[in-house]
């Protein structure tokens, strides 16, 4: 039995971490963020499970292995919060869940879609008030149109899956690309052309130095003016002050963002009751066009199901001092000693 708090814990995932860790851990799930602040909160835990808007800095670092924790476990496929050059000069290991269901992420970037195009959001606020009216609904087929895929891993394949399923020509960019995709009849373009072509754009990429703000004020001017940009991945990769100008010039026919380059802080928590300081999230939220929602797409029993199940087998495997397909950075006790073997 070993000593874990998780962080960030939603009140749907909280009895799925205590099924799957509280009968032979001493676990305890918190809400808060773990950030500079709070990291205070995991002293005497030998396991922290963080989520993805944790910040572990180098500060924050030092405070977990100052208070005697030796693996951090995080409960996403994405680690950019994380310092892994401290992580290791301390000696603590880290995990992530490398991958969990691309369904759905898959499906909800679809989701957004459809309810951008056919103004769905915009059609549930006006039937709540018994405005029954069809007047700036109008919204257009996905048959016959072309959608673009940048990134062609698990969930942009899955992605271009369903897109196939709805007749669409699919364009696809990505460093390689994938059989998969091939099959389905994907044509592999540059960049600008995908931007310039298609009539859907769903982002699939992680964030890493290249495909930061890949989305920006030249990629924006190249797209259509009718095209749609769904964005399920990361808040990076798209340009939010250079996509708010776009918008304010008339330009793009709806955008869906689950995610958002300034999230940390804001997405997971209630802030009915203050003012927005973020003021392009702001602006944002004022365009009828454009739907924002708080970074759930992976949220689905199915996906946090096996990011339990993953997290599991990350602290089952620091215990047994082995390394797993999920180590980013082996532990001290993960370590082979000098000399060994």
């Amino acid at each position: 039995m070993v000593d874990i708090v998780a962080y960030g814990v939603t009140a749907d995932e909280r009895p799925l971490l205590e099924r799957a860790l509280g009968r032979d851990h001493d676990l305890r799930c918190l809400d808060l963020v773990l950030n500079t602040d709070t990291a205070v909160t995991a002293a005497g835990r030998r396991i922290v499970c963080s989520s993805v808007n944790d910040v572990l800095d180098a500060d924050v670092l030092q405070t977990l292995a100052d208070g005697g924790t030796e693996l951090v476990t995080q409960r996403a496929t994405g680690y950019n919060n994380i310092d892994l050059v401290v992580a290791r000069e301390l000696g603590l290991g880290v995990s992530r869940v490398s991958s969990y269901s691309p369904y759905s992420v898959a499906e909800f970037a679809w989701a957004l879609a459809l309810a951008v195009d056919r103004r769905v959001h915009r059609a549930a606020r006006r039937t709540r008030d018994f405005d029954f009216r069809l007047d700036g609904l109008m919204g257009r087929d996905f048959h016959g149109r072309t959608a673009g895929v940048l990134g062609t891993g698990k969930i942009g394949t899955a992605f271009a899956r369903i897109a196939a399923g709805f007749g669409m020509r699919l364009l696809g960019h990505d460093i390689a690309s994938n059989e998969a995709c091939l099959a389905l009849g994907m044509e592999y373009v540059d960049r600008k052309r995908l931007f310039a072509e298609a009539d859907l754009i769903s982002l699939h990429a992680p964030l890493v130095p290249a495909t930061h703000h890949v989305v920006d004020s030249e990629a924006l001017a190249l797209m259509k003016d009718d095209a749609i940009l769904i964005n399920t991945s990361r808040g990076g990769l798209v340009d939010a002050h250079a996509l708010v100008e776009t918008l304010l010039a008339g330009r793009l026919e709806g955008v869906g963002l689950d995610v958002y380059e300034e999230e940390a802080g804001v997405f997971f928590f209630d802030k009915s009751l203050e003012v927005m300081t973020d003021d392009t999230l702001a602006r944002l939220m004022t365009f009828g066009n454009v739907l924002v929602s708080s970074h759930q797409a992976y949220f689905t029993r199915d996906a946090v199901g096996q990011i339990v199940e993953a997290t599991a087998r990350n602290i089952a495997d620091h215990c047994a001092g082995r390394t797993g397909e999920n180590t980013l950075v082996p532990s001290d006790r993960q370590r082979p000693v000098a000399g060994s073997g």
